[in-house]
């Protein structure tokens, strides 16, 4: 294997590096808030950085993502180029690719991921039959509706009920406060962009619509499509104009997430079967690159303090405690880029990359919170302050740890596919 970026891929990067470098400020995030920057997201396509992933391939993103991950841009420049440059170019048709890859490539058009890890193995959905035609669901829908308006005390008064198929699910304040135990699993549950307790999954009820809700989708904000997977582990393209709601909601880390409610919405079938796992092992890799970045960019801000900073006539960073912790820290990091380099190179290659994809998202996860606990610990109490910039580092680091799968979950698919011999997919 040769990680040896090729020169596009290093000039890109080195693009990169300066725009982000530039545009993606101090002063410019905290303007910015929980949104996104427009102008900075202008000029990264004006560049010509999304169109390049395209010709680049994942490697050539992992190293964008590093540069967005030092300087915590908040640009949908991950979600836009995973799923949707590099899902419409790997599993797209011929005439969708024709049709969507020029928009996303000029960011005319931004893709966001309703996308969670931990989606069930596909089954058998009846879409019709007794009790399951439109008219049924319909009536249940209503039925179970008129039940919550009558009993706002059982329910709590903001509750929202959604009918998908046979399952009943309320949403609101109290309803997912249910669901916390089950959240405090893997930290940052609702914000990783998967369901949480009392969000039905999205289904396909009719050909090509689709019903459900995703809680939390980084980016939607800004997104004009949304790539969704189903219950069956489909993928489909949806307009966020013609969902049937998409509200604000804040994450952990800023990046301009919505809760995505579909009723009967027209979804366009990307890929077939094969390409949910695709899409989740390069999400997976693209992910772990971010996070690379992002604990780049704590340890190179810890350094910086503690080298300035003086206690009792000496720089911290003469302290052997603070090297040993830094430099467990730069371990950590140089771990979850390698891992990352290794899938996304494997994927260009054209070879099995499944496990090594987990294997990056395992290391972006146990070893990221690690290193950005360490960031903010030796900044001291500067640390605490969250105006300072090396906090903006520990909540993406916190929200990266949980994306797509935390720790624990992870490890868990990577032993299934042990267990089961498929050690080299």
């Amino acid at each position: 294997m040769d990680f040896t970026p090729t020169e596009e891929q290093a000039a890109a990067r080195d693009l990169a590096a300066r725009i982000f470098g530039d545009l993606a400020t101090h002063e410019r995030l905290t303007v910015a808030g929980t949104g996104s920057d427009a102008g900075l997201w202008k000029e990264l396509c004006a560049a010509g950085l999304v169109a390049a992933v395209e010709d680049t391939g994942l490697l050539g993103l992992v190293l964008l993502l590093e540069e967005q991950g030092r300087t915590t841009a908040q640009v949908p420049f991950a979600a836009s180029c995973v799923y949707g440059l590099l899902a419409v170019a790997a599993h797209g048709s011929p005439e969708q690719r024709e049709r969507l890859l020029p928009g996303i490539a000029d960011g005319t058009l931004v893709v966001a991921g309703a996308i969670t890890g931990s989606l069930p193995r596909p089954t058998s959905v009846p879409t019709s039959g007794p009790g399951q035609g439109p008219e049924a669901v319909s009536a249940v829908r209503a039925e179970a509706r008129n039940e919550a308006r009558a009993a706002p005390d059982l329910w709590g008064a903001d509750t929202e009920i959604t009918v998908s198929g046979p399952e009943i699910a309320a949403s609101g304040p109290e309803a997912v406060a249910s669901g916390s135990e089950a959240a405090a699993s893997c930290p940052g549950g609702a914000g990783s962009g998967s369901g949480v307790a009392g969000s039905p999954p999205v289904r396909e009820w009719e050909t090509g619509r689709l019903t459900g809700v995703v809680p939390a989708v980084p980016w939607l904000r800004d997104a004009t499509h949304v790539l969704v997977a189903d219950d069956r582990r489909r993928l489909w393209l949806v307009r966020t104009a013609e969902a049937a709601a998409s509200e604000p909601v804040e994450l952990t880390a800023p990046w301009s997430a919505g809760r995505l409610t579909l009723d009967g919405t027209p979804g366009e079938a990307l890929g077939g079967e094969g390409a949910f796992d695709d899409l989740l092992a390069t999400a997976r890799t693209a992910f772990a690159g971010l996070q690379a970045g992002v604990c780049a960019g704590s340890l190179a801000r810890a350094v910086e303090y503690t080298n300035a900073r003086e206690q009792f006539g000496r720089p911290l960073a003469a302290k052997q405690g603070v090297q040993l912790r830094a430099a467990d820290a730069h371990m950590d990091t140089e771990a979850i880029r390698v891992t990352a380099y290794e899938a996304a190179w494997r994927r260009d290659e054209g070879l099995p990359y499944a496990t090594h994809a987990l294997t990056a998202a395992w290391w972006a996860s146990e070893a990221g919170q690690r290193v950005v606990h360490s960031g903010q610990h030796l900044h001291g109490g500067a640390g605490a302050d969250i105006e300072h910039p090396v906090h903006r580092h520990f909540l993406w680091g916190r929200q990266l740890d949980a994306y797509l799968g935390c720790g624990g979950e992870v490890l868990q698919e990577l032993g299934e596919l042990i267990a089961n011999g498929e050690v080299g997919t």
